[in-house]
This record gives structure tokens, C-alpha cells and sequence, in this order.
């Protein structure tokens, strides 16, 4: 049993649970951001759904509807979550200042040693 609890407690488990249900409600927004903008690609081009384009008379309509949605997917995604992740991420955890490499400290441990001698 205690097996099972540390399962249940494991923070990655825990995690991957919050992500999956934020990742599912995100989902609903950016599905819905997205219809809103085919909306006004069809009041511009006057066909917000691409489903019957032919080229040389091969379908390619759907292909463009899911070429379109991931397009706008990918900037929300990166507009709203990626950017402003990374701002506050090196806001509130900056980067270490790099330190000496491990070459230089042994090459510093050498020089020591040689002046000692």
C-alpha cells in the first residue's frame, strides 16, 4: 500500500494531472480563437472554410483548413504561453553567473601546485 501512496503523492503525477486538465481548457479557448479568426478570413476572402478548394482538381481544402488552424494555434500558444513564460522565468529565476569551466579551475590547481614546488 505504501507503494501506492508514494505513486499517488509522486509530484510528477500531480503535475502531469494539473497539465493535462489546464491543457484541456486551454484547448477549448485556442479551438474557439481560432474559429473566431477562419470567421473573419471568410468575411475578407469570403469562404472561412476552405473544406471544397480544389487545385488541378485535387481537394486540397481541408489540408488548408488544418494548415490555417495550426498556424494561428502555434501563435496563441507562443504569444500567450511561451513568451510570457520566459519573461517571468527570467524574471523570477535569473541565470547563475557562469562560473570558472573545470578546465580552468584544474588548470589553476596545476599552476598552484608547480609554484609549490
Amino acid at each position: 500500500m505504501s507503494g501506492f501512496k508514494n505513486f499517488l503523492l509522486r509530484g510528477n503525477l500531480i503535475e502531469l494531472a494539473v497539465a493535462f486538465i489546464m491543457a484541456t481548457a486551454f484547448a477549448k479557448v485556442v479551438t474557439e480563437f481560432t474559429n473566431v479568426v477562419m470567421g473573419f478570413i471568410g468575411k475578407a476572402g469570403g469562404q472561412p472554410d476552405f473544406g471544397k478548394v480544389k487545385v488541378a482538381e485535387v481537394n486540397v481544402g481541408l489540408f488548408l483548413n488544418a494548415l490555417v488552424a495550426f498556424v494561428i494555434i502555434a501563435a496563441v500558444v507562443y504569444f500567450f504561453i511561451v513568451v510570457p513564460y520566459t519573461h517571468a522565468k527570467e524574471k523570477f529565476f535569473p541565470a547563475e553567473a557562469a562560473g570558472p569551466s573545470e578546465v580552468e579551475l584544474l588548470t589553476d590547481i596545476r599552476n598552484a601546485l608547480v609554484e609549490r614546488a
